[in-house]
């Protein structure tokens, strides 16, 4: 029989799904492998304390924040906070 809702359960699924989702992206984002001397985007130099606090950085601090936007920009989450948009 349908009721036109979701199942117990199934908004909570899918709230954990999103979650754990976005731990992943952010996960496969991070920096890895030796630090850069030079932003790979500007080819400013990037500050010593900046490569000991970021392993691995690619970017310096301008470049990441530009990066950090467009990111945030094509975000594909829906933060409207309808579950009823979240289950279709």
């Amino acid at each position: 029989m349908a009721s036109g809702w979701a199942a117990d359960g199934a908004v909570q699924d899918q709230i954990d799904s999103t979650v754990q989702d976005a731990v992943e992206r952010a996960r496969s984002e991070l920096p890895a492998g030796e630090s850069l001397h030079f932003c790979e985007e500007c080819d400013e130099p990037i500050p010593e304390a900046r490569r000991k606090a970021i392993p691995g950085v690619r970017l310096c601090v301008l470049c990441q924040q530009k990066a950090d936007k467009q990111r945030a920009a094509w975000s594909g989450y829906n933060r409207c906070g309808s579950k009823d948009s979240q289950l279709r």
